[in-house]
């Protein structure tokens, strides 16, 4: 896939590594990879983000394969991130805020199995506070009358960049569509 050299929206800073020594790399799906990224971009600290698939069958999928549901791939954003500066906790509070993680295989109005909530974990320490933050969210939520979390939190699978037109989109197109929305809550 053409992947562009520079971020639209952090000029200057690559969608591909290598990235800067010392950087760490997550990667969460969480609807309409557009939105999502969004989220993530205006981050202190966030150095870059790309979207792309994930989590899936096939080995490069293309937009209208993933859409068909035949891919099992997932609608993701990878965010590069000093660690100095913002932590994996404040981007997992960005992920649950920033969507209703109760949905399913959808988020609003956009359905199919590359909606579905995902968190994709490196290592080890990232999958217990994953854990630990989903566990302490459902209290909110369902004290709030929300249902189960399903969430997926999975070993970081292969990713795979989406299409150039789709990198940034919502800088590239303000008035572009996105059923992205969180639920009013963040994680205490």
């Amino acid at each position: 896939m053409k992947v562009p050299d520079s971020h639209y929206v952090k000029r200057g800073h690559s969608l591909k590594p290598p990235f800067p020594k010392g950087f760490k790399t997550a990667l969460f799906g969480l609807g309409c990879f557009w939105g999502a990224e969004h989220k993530f971009w205006e981050l202190e600290g966030v150095y870059s983000t790309a979207v792309g698939y994930a989590a899936g069958v096939t080995h490069n999928p293309t937009y209208e394969a993933v859409c068909s549901g035949q891919t099992g791939h997932n609608e993701v954003v990878l965010v590069v991130y000093d660690p100095a500066v913002i932590t994996y906790t404040v981007l997992l509070k960005t992920f649950w805020a920033s969507h209703d993680p109760t949905q399913g295989m959808r988020q609003g109005n956009d359905t199919g199995t590359q909606y579905r909530s995902g968190i994709y974990y490196e290592v080890d320490e990232e999958l217990v506070l994953a854990r630990q933050m989903r566990d302490m969210f459902q209290l909110q939520l369902s004290e709030e009358g929300y249902g189960v979390i399903t969430t997926e939190i999975l070993p970081a699978p292969a990713f795979y960049y989406a299409e150039e037109y789709h990198q940034q989109y919502l800088a590239k197109n303000p008035d572009g569509y996105c059923g992205l929305g969180g639920i009013g809550l963040t994680p205490e």
